[in-house]
């Protein structure tokens, strides 16, 4: 057994923020593009991917699950990596933020980058109030509006 291995499964395992999303791909399945710097993220210990799941929605708006299999020898990776974390009312909800005829990726990880610090805040009886996400785009444009002033 393997060091991560065994502080995954010890009591007082640190335990960094966890975030989803939702990836859409309009009228398409993925082509695996984007799995290398998933990859990456992972074999450096920057994330752990706790859940996937990938879905289609018919022009009708009928969603189905999309098996691993069926998405090219470049998925294969991530057979057997879906831990069931994601139930059907979590899927039912990612599917209202896709367009029919579209596909879609719903992926969960922990940022263990972030595990020891956020250990430290919870063990001095700190605990996290408010968070969130600033979207590149508004981010984006904050910049070019500092820089123009």
């Amino acid at each position: 057994m393997t060091a991560a291995a065994d502080r995954d499964q010890a009591p007082d395992r640190e335990l960094g923020p966890v975030d989803y999303i939702v990836v859409e791909w309009a009228g398409r399945e993925p082509t695996g593009e984007a799995l290398p710097y998933l990859m990456d993220l992972i074999d450096r210990g920057i994330v752990r991917l706790i859940d996937i799941v990938f879905l289609t929605k018919g022009a009708d708006g009928a969603v189905a699950e999309v098996e691993i299999g069926e998405l090219g020898v470049e998925f294969a990776i991530f057979d057997g990596a879906a831990t069931s974390i994601l139930d059907d009312t979590d899927i039912a909800e990612a599917a209202t933020a896709i367009e029919p005829g579209s596909s879609a990726a719903v992926l969960v990880w922990e940022n263990l980058w972030a595990a020891p610090f956020a250990t430290a805040v919870r063990n001095n009886g700190g605990r996290v109030v408010a968070s969130g996400r600033i979207p590149v785009d508004a981010l984006l444009e904050s910049l070019d509006a500092i820089e123009r002033s």
